[in-house]
């Protein structure tokens, strides 16, 4: 799947639970997908958990 045909599902399936459910709802799933955005960036390798942690305690830099 291309990054703009993932991008429409996501956009559609955002606009759908606005529509259906409600603003608080929308929030809801939004943040949802975010947190499986990023638990799957960390199963993947692509997060290093531990260097992020470093880094917002400001024991290193990010780069």
């Amino acid at each position: 799947m291309s990054a703009s045909t993932i991008g429409a599902a996501v956009g559609a399936v955002l606009a759908l639970t606005w529509v259906a459910f409600g603003f608080w709802a929308f929030l809801f799933v939004g943040l949802a997908m975010l947190a499986g955005l990023g638990v799957a960036r960390v199963v993947k390798g692509e997060i290093d958990l531990r260097g992020l942690a470093q880094a917002l305690r400001g024991r290193r830099t990010s780069s």
